[in-house]
């Protein structure tokens, strides 16, 4: 059960507002409590002058282990934000409401919601970069397209009117976004799972996320099964575990920098995101620290010299990799010269720098699950049926081809130290190296920051404990983080 606290600058601050709330100097004097149970905190003070009450308290709330909004670093932000454009908040045209002439135009925010529906996807953006009770949001035209202006409101600021909406969405906001059941057992933490219903070939299906979520408990730790359009208030939680495919250019990458700017242990981390999911970065790595790869090179443009080099260092025929992609997307294999230039221009039409690396098959390729430097489990994924790869994303019936779970002791050790080496380039974090062992030569392909973890595959040989291990990293780092 979780308490929320609001608080106000003095005892007789808004004494319309139906809920009980307490004084800064009362929060100062009686908080913490010794026993307390979980406690949740809404700042109303006034936070835009530096070292006012409303600054201190959510200053001493983020020390005493409350969850508080606005946080400390949205005060701050808030306070040297400038104008910013659509794009930067992640909003495409279409999202934007029209502005009726060049005037400026300006709405409330409560708590991520307006009145106004036509301004409730800028509403939500707005508070996912800067959560806050109350926010002023103006539009107004630039030289580059419409600016958006982001100000922290003062509830003194409202009419009578305006000042009751918000304490319905205050009321909104108590109820949905931070209510919990209150018959739970307690737990130490609280986590946010992150997945996407509409994801055609996820990270885990549901009965491995029921797992997750499962293992969680044992460990401490209340898990909720959130999707991409429920995960605004990130603040509220400890933990944040993504098991929707990750992306630079993606909401995934930016939920989790705000999760680890709030704070919060996160997997996948924001930089094992950046560094798996672009191929370049993992070629250069493996290069510079002699980790076992397949040969390759990175070309910037096509001419006859450049594909007489190709075609003498790697001869036919040869594979072909966009920087980013997942599940074999963006990977092509090329058979002769016209193939070579024609993919090369198509692919030079979506990025800068393409992968050219020499062809290597196999009957199946290695998958080893690698938490934190340590090997938990180990698959063997074969190729989908007349194809070369493990999914051919052309088949309907065969879109990936079969597999074997082992325990780890009995994976090749060149395989495992190979496998170990690469996850220790990116991080510590949960990861999925796909290997290829031909010849007695073990060659690295990747490493996934979002690997995937489905019930009766990858946890055939290990079962429950599969998910234990993970949630027990998550415990033992939120353990080290301090309650």
């Amino acid at each position: 059960m979780h308490n929320t606290l609001l608080v106000v600058d003095q005892p007789d601050s808004l004494e319309d507002c139906p809920f009980e709330r307490i004084s800064f100097d009362r929060y100062l004097s009686e908080y913490p409590k010794l026993g307390e149970q979980r406690t949740r905190v809404i700042n109303l003070c006034d936070t835009d002058p530096y070292l006012s009450r409303g600054y201190y308290c959510s200053l001493l709330a983020e020390a005493r282990q409350h969850k508080v909004i606005p946080g400390v670093m949205t005060i701050n932000d808030l306070r040297t934000a400038d104008a910013s454009s659509a794009g930067s908040l992640n909003l495409r045209k279409q999202h934007m409401p029209a502005l009726a002439d060049k005037s400026p135009q300006t709405e409330w925010v409560f708590f991520g919601w307006t009145p106004q529906e036509s301004w409730r996807r800028l509403a939500q953006n707005v508070f996912e970069r800067y959560p806050a009770p109350l926010l002023s949001v103006t539009l107004k035209s630039g030289e580059g397209g419409v600016n958006i202006d982001v100000k922290r409101g003062n509830i003194s600021e409202l009419d009578d009117q305006t000042r009751q909406v918000f304490y319905q969405r205050l009321q909104v906001f108590i109820e949905q976004v931070w209510r919990r059941p209150a018959k739970r057992r307690a737990h130490r933490w609280d986590m946010a799972i992150l997945v996407d219903p509409e994801e055609k070939t996820p990270p885990s299906d549901e009965e491995a996320i029921s797992r997750f979520v499962k293992a969680a408990h044992k460990v401490g730790i209340q898990a909720e099964i959130l999707t991409p359009d429920q995960i605004h208030a990130i603040s509220q939680f400890d933990a944040l575990f993504i098991r929707q495919t990750t992306a630079i250019d993606h909401p995934t990458y930016r939920l989790a920098r705000r999760a680890e700017r709030e704070g919060l242990v996160t997997i996948d981390d924001s930089t094992s995101i950046l560094r798996c999911c672009n191929k370049v970065f993992l070629h250069d790595a493996f290069s510079y620290n002699r980790v076992p790869a397949p040969r390759t090179s990175v070309v910037s443009s096509v001419n006859s010299v450049e594909i007489d080099r190709l075609e003498a260092q790697f001869g036919y025929p040869m594979v072909l990799k966009m920087p980013e992609g997942s599940f074999s997307l963006g990977v092509f294999k090329v058979e002769d010269r016209n193939a070579l230039v024609d993919r090369l221009n198509t692919l030079f039409e979506q990025s800068a720098l393409v992968l050219v690396q020499e062809y290597l098959f196999t009957d199946y390729d290695w998958r080893i699950g690698v938490l934190n430097g340590r090997p938990i489990y180990a698959c063997r994924y074969f190729m989908a049926r007349n194809h070369w790869q493990i999914y051919n994303h052309q088949s309907g019936r065969n879109f990936s081809g079969g597999y074997d779970t082992l325990p780890t002791f009995e994976v090749p050790r060149k395989v495992l130290d190979a496998a170990i080496k690469a996850a220790g380039i990116i991080g510590k974090g949960l990861y999925g190296v796909d290997l290829k062992h031909k010849d007695n030569k073990v060659y690295v392909i990747e490493v996934n920051d979002n690997p995937s973890i489905e019930h009766d595959v990858e946890d055939k040989y290990l079962g429950n404990e599969l998910y234990m291990l993970v949630m027990q990293e998550f415990a033992r780092r939120l353990e080290q983080r301090g309650r």
